[in-house]
Order: structure tokens, then C-alpha cells, then sequence
């Protein structure tokens, strides 16, 4: 299995530099984090509530209490007499808790009684005449809850004409009401206590349940033979992990692909080895067994032919590897001037043009074209047509490299031409196929040159097309023209310099 697959296999290998990440964790805490600080929140405001919840009975109680003494207000005499015995007049302090005070007090005459550490109310506070108000209020530094009352002992409670006002303020202190408040707190609050443990507990077992499938997909996985790359069934997983399970399965498609695109590249390059190092090995041997030295010379010259065979071979399939495996990451795409590439790669071909009697020739505009690739990989794809062209083109015909612009489509085209014995219309989308050969070609290559020219392209984006050469008016040497049409750069298109 190859390290690409391997890798793709490691789901829990962790990056380097990275700290790995609990999805149980993290679901985890945002799940407590919120009920954790939502629980003292929970707390004051069911005290709040409480406490509301106790003032009202009290309250009630308080005005009650605020009433029948208001009517047991009399006038006798220009004074005030509070009809009730003595022993009936306790009864407003008669409280095991809480400390009740009262206070009567004429407005007319200032006469007072009862308690004198009643605060007054204030003149804004004042309500109609025998209506209850209530308020809070501090007596000896404790804590009140105030009733109080203005009535006309004289008149009735519908006669509300010749005021003479009598405030009656009856107070209590708070401690009953913060008791029943403090009962209601603890007979809320303990029972969460109990309950918050045992919600913590069941959130930890349900995430663990909810997170089962996951742990069971890895099992799943960690269990495959090392060459399983069959798809993963989505049908035993959660409807949320379907997505990843779909992705996962396009990445093993994809991987399966390209490990048995590997394995025919292998089984195609051995086949193809095979021819020249069977004939380097024949040479050799037949060499060893001459006595003349022509014959040796002549065996020597064909071991020397058959080793630039398999030298060549061997360059072109790591070539091939090499642009099958170029990433953008590995290789980046760099702002480029395509006509001097282009110039730089014809001259590294004259003296082989010259030595075989072909007419090697370069057309370029008369201004800059910029595109964007990798010049490696863009010089080698040059290097392969121009290779391609001179191999099939005979003694004293002509290759020719043009680089040009075009203006309608804002494309960069490289085209090389030559007067060869061209391609038929029906081989045209098979040349570009690894090791492929046209039957009765004669000319010496692997079948791999055009294969290297398409990968190289198509990692550029860029469209490749065969084409009869308009030029060439031989019938038996129609040659080829190979287009490439490439982007222009951004910049270059804002420059408007395309002629």
C-alpha cells in the first residue's frame, strides 16, 4: 500500500504543533458551562419570587389587622379614645416573632399614641381618607413593613366632608416573612442539589451514548484489511455523521483511483523496460562472444543505443511521476514570461535540430506575454513537443515554436508546427495516452512524451489541441500543429499590451 493511503487510513494521527480537540469535551462544555452560571441566577430569582411570595399573605394580614384598629377610633371629648379594653390593645403585639408597633396621631390637636418611633409618612405618600396604604420603612435600625390610614373618626367612611384626619400606622417587622421566604428557598433550592448531580450524570450518558456511533465507526475502520478501500456503509451511522461518512468514502474512491492508476503506471513502465534492457542484455552478451572488432564495435554501438533507450525512458517516466504528483503546495504558480521560457527551451533543442538537418524555427509578438505556472514543469512540457515534432518530422523539413496572444479570448497560445507525416483525425485523442503508438510509426520513442505534454496542461488548466498543419502542402508529410492555450495573467489583461 502506497504512503498516500496510509496516511488516509491514520483518522486519529494528530498534526503537528496542533492540540487535539474533545468533541465529547467540547459538547460537554457548552452544555455545563451555561447551567453551571444559570444556577445562582436560578437562585436569587426564586428568592426574589419568595420573598413576593411571602409579603402577600403578610400583607394582607397587616391590613387587616390596619382596618379593625382604624375602627375602633372614637372622638369623645375633642380627644381621641381607642375603644377597646386594655388587654384587647395587646393584641396588635401579640406576635412569638415579629415586633408590631401602632401609632394614632390627630393632625388637629397632635395628640398621640402608642409608639412615637413610627416614622411619618410623607405628604406625597398621602392616600383618600380610610383607605390602607402600605411601605417600607426603618424603626430602631430594623426593618418595617408600615400600614397606615387616614380616617375621620367623626364621620362615616362615605361622609368624607369636615375632615378631621387621624393617621393610624400599624408596622411590623420582617423577620416572619424572611423565614417563609427562607423555607420556600431551601424547599425549592435542596431538591436541585439532589437533581444537578444527577443531570450532570445524565448528560455524561447521554453524550457518551450520542457519541457511541462514532466510536463504533472507527472500530469499523481500524478493523479493514490495509488494500480495503470499498466504501463505508452510511446506512449504520447517524443521519449528522452521513456528510463525513459521504466525504470519507469520495476520498477512498479518489485514493482507490489513483493507487490503480499507480499500479498500471508500474505494470507499464516494467513492460515497457523490458524491450531495451532485454536488447542491453543481448548486445552484451553477443559482445563478449565476438572476436572481431567491428563486430564488437557494432554490438557495442547497438548496447549504447539501447541504453539511451532505457536512459530516456526512465527520464520520461519520472517525469510523468513528477507532473502527476506536483501540487500547488509543493510547486506554486509564479507571474512568468512565456516567450522567453518558450526561447530558452528552442535553444536547447538547435544542435539536435542541426545534427538531424531539420529546420528549427521561433515565432514570438513583439511585446511580453505573462502568464501564471510553474516554469519547471512548463519548460519540460515545451522540451516534449519540440522532442515530439523533431523526432517525426524527416531530414529537411521544418519545426517551428510560436508563442502568441490572443486578443479576443485574452489567452496565451503556444503552438508548435512541423511537417511530419502528421497524425490521422481517429488517433488524435489517443496519442495523448501513456505508451501509446501509432502502428508504422518508425520513429524511436516510449508513447510517453504527449502523456507528460496533457498532465503537465491540465495541471495549468490550460487546453491542448491537435491539429493538421495549415502550412505544409505535401500530401505525404501533412505534419501536426499541437495547441496550448494558457491564461493570461490579471495584470497583463489591465495593460491591454496584446497585439
Amino acid at each position: 500500500m502506497s504512503e498516500a493511503s496510509r496516511e488516509a487510513y491514520d483518522l486519529t494521527a494528530e498534526p503537528p504543533g496542533q492540540i487535539q480537540r474533545s468533541l465529547f469535551g467540547e459538547i460537554l462544555d457548552w452544555m455545563l458551562v451555561p447551567l453551571l452560571l444559570l444556577w445562582p441566577m436560578s437562585i436569587a430569582i426564586t428568592y426574589l419570587v419568595a420573598k413576593s411570595i411571602a409579603n402577600h399573605p403578610f400583607d394582607r394580614a397587616l391590613e387587616n389587622r390596619m382596618t379593625v384598629l382604624a375602627q375602633q377610633i372614637k372622638e369623645q371629648d375633642g380627644k381621641l379614645t381607642l375603644a377597646l379594653p386594655a388587654a384587647a390593645r395587646d393584641f396588635a403585639r401579640a406576635d412569638d416573632v415579629d415586633t408590631i408597633y401602632y401609632q394614632l396621631l390627630d393632625q388637629q390637636s397632635g395628640q398621640l399614641e402608642g409608639d412615637r418611633d413610627i416614622p411619618l409618612p410623607s405628604d406625597e405618600e398621602r392616600p383618600p381618607i380610610w383607605t390602607v396604604q402600605l411601605r417600607n420603612d426603618t424603626i430602631k435600625n430594623a426593618d418595617v413593613r408600615v400600614a397606615y390610614m387616614y380616617v375621620n373618626p367623626a364621620k362615616s367612611k362615605t361622609d368624607k366632608s369636615l375632615p378631621h384626619l387621624v393617621l393610624v400606622q400599624l408596622a411590623e417587622t420582617l423577620d416572619k416573612r424572611t423565614e417563609l421566604a427562607n423555607q420556600i428557598v431551601k424547599g425549592v433550592i435542596l431538591p436541585e442539589f439532589i437533581i444537578l448531580p444527577i443531570a450532570l450524570a445524565l448528560v455524561w450518558f447521554a453524550l457518551s451514548r450520542g457519541l457511541l456511533p462514532l466510536a463504533e465507526l472507527q472500530q469499523r475502520i481500524r478493523r479493514r484489511q490495509p488494500g480495503d478501500l470499498s466504501p463505508i456503509d452510511s446506512h449504520q451511522v447517524p443521519e449528522e455523521i452521513t456528510p463525513l461518512v459521504g466525504s470519507l468514502n469520495d476520498m477512498l474512491e479518489r485514493l482507490a483511483q489513483n493507487i490503480a492508476s499507480q499500479k498500471r503506471f508500474i505494470a507499464d513502465a516494467a513492460h515497457q523496460m523490458k524491450t531495451p534492457l532485454a536488447g542491453m542484455r543481448m548486445q552484451s552478451e553477443l559482445a563478449l562472444r565476438q572476436t572481431s572488432e567491428e563486430e564488437i564495435h557494432r554490438s557495442l554501438m547497438q548496447l549504447a543505443k539501447s541504453s539511451e533507450a532505457a536512459t530516456r525512458l526512465v527520464n520520461q517516466l519520472l517525469a510523468l511521476a513528477r507532473a502527476e504528483n506536483q501540487t500547488p503546495e509543493a510547486a506554486p504558480f509564479v507571474p512568468l514570461e512565456l516567450t522567453e521560457l518558450a526561447r530558452e527551451a528552442v535553444q536547447a533543442w538547435v544542435q539536435t535540430a542541426l545534427t538531424n538537418q531539420i529546420d528549427l524555427g521561433f515565432e514570438q509578438p513583439g511585446h511580453a506575454i505573462m502568464t501564471r505556472g510553474n516554469p519547471t514543469m512548463l519548460r519540460e512540457m515545451l522540451n516534449n513537443l519540440i522532442d515530439n515534432a523533431l523526432r517525426y518530422t524527416p531530414a529537411g523539413g521544418s519545426v517551428t515554436l510560436r508563442v502568441r496572444a490572443d486578443s479576443s479570448e485574452r489567452k496565451a497560445v503556444i503552438e508548435v508546427e512541423d511537417t511530419g507525416p502528421g497524425i490521422p483525425a481517429a488517433e488524435r485523442n489517443h496519442v495523448f495516452e501513456r505508451f501509446y503508438r501509432i502502428l508504422g510509426s518508425s520513429a524511436a520513442g516510449s508513447g510517453l512524451g504527449l502523456a507528460i505534454v496533457r498532465e503537465i496542461a491540465q495541471q495549468h488548466g490550460a487546453e491542448i489541441d491537435v491539429f493538421g498543419n495549415p502550412r505544409s502542402h505535401d500530401p505525404k508529410y501533412p505534419g501536426c500543429l499541437f495547441r496550448v492555450t494558457l491564461e493570461l495573467q490579471r495584470s497583463y489583461h489591465a495593460m491591454g499590451d496584446i497585439g
